[in-house]
């Protein structure tokens, strides 16, 4: 079980309070498409990816990428047992998806370069420090079901 100081909760919990979901995930997921451009395998029902400018103006990407801050806003409502919660999608992209489990740190270190650039100053090195241990845990409770 992961140990949440007050400080780490209270600013995971302002930063999804600050940010706009529907940017930050199309933004971070796009990001890994075209900087990670394997990691766009996983998404062939999408259509076309062949550029940045076809990933960043993707309906489907900007779809998932709210998926993905959906999956992020389930494990803040859980924080004291992200693995748990976590359970079935860990299933679902080891076994369904099998997704390479190296790409949820890929996308975690994506959204954190997007939440960064939206909070600008404010992403302090301690609030960069609580959010990257959030994505951790996300990114540990992914995992789970591959060993």
């Amino acid at each position: 079980m992961v140990k949440w100081s007050d400080f780490e909760r209270a600013t995971i919990q302002d930063i999804f309070s600050k940010i706009d979901k529907d940017v930050v995930g199309q933004a971070a997921l796009a990001r890994c498409l075209i900087v990670y451009p394997w990691t766009q395998r996983y998404f062939g029902s999408f259509g076309n990816l062949y550029n940045a400018a076809a990933i960043t103006s993707n309906p489907k990407v900007a779809a998932h990428g709210k998926v993905v801050i959906g999956g992020l806003e389930k494990a803040l409502q859980n924080m004291d047992n992200i693995k748990q919660a976590y359970t079935d999608l860990s299933v679902l992209h080891s076994e369904k998806l099998q997704v390479d489990p190296d790409n949820f740190k890929l996308l975690a270190d994506c959204l954190t370069i997007v939440v960064a650039s939206n909070l600008g100053i404010s992403f302090t090195p301690e609030v960069q420090a609580a959010f990257q241990k959030f994505l951790d845990v996300v990114v540990a409770a992914l995992r789970k079901q591959y060993y």
